[in-house]
């Protein structure tokens, strides 16, 4: 089963639009992404909805952070992209007549509950900020500016 790596996408591009100084276009957004600005377009159209990201059109416009990074958390996020799936795994029937598999897909159904009421507990207290901190500490770590940094 192929991953679904939407959320963090979505974060990358997020961070890399704190970073910048300026608008960013959705063209300068799918280069870092290694995407089409298409894609670009249609996630952030959805986050600019939630009031996430806000964009300007003409000379000089494109895609900027419209809240504070301390004031969105990976939460935020997953929600604004449409709540995709945590779990890869599920049950193989899931309505069987077989006992045996009603009493194992019981067992799973309550563990992925729970496993996903964890993940989006971390998700909840995880803000922005603290992954933009996260990237600086790394560039510092390295010796790296912040105008140094290409993406890569």
């Amino acid at each position: 089963m192929k991953r679904d790596s939407r959320l963090s996408g979505v974060l990358h591009v997020l961070l890399h639009m704190a970073e910048a100084d300026a608008p960013l276009t959705s063209e300068n957004l799918a280069r870092a992404m290694q995407t089409n600005p298409v894609v670009i377009r249609r996630i952030l159209a959805g986050l600019r909805d939630a009031g996430f990201v806000r964009s300007e059109k003409g000379h000089g416009g494109g895609w900027t952070i419209a809240r504070d990074l301390a004031a969105i958390t990976m939460r935020d996020i997953y929600d604004a992209i449409g709540r995709p799936n945590l779990m890869a795994m599920g049950n193989r029937t899931e309505a069987p007549g077989c006992l045996v598999e009603q009493a194992v897909n019981a067992a799973l159904d309550e563990s992925f509950r729970d496993a996903e009421a964890l993940l989006l507990d971390r998700f909840e207290r995880v803000t922005l900020a603290e992954l933009a901190a996260d990237f600086h500490a790394r560039m510092a770590a390295r010796g790296i500016h912040a105008e140094e940094h290409v993406h890569g």
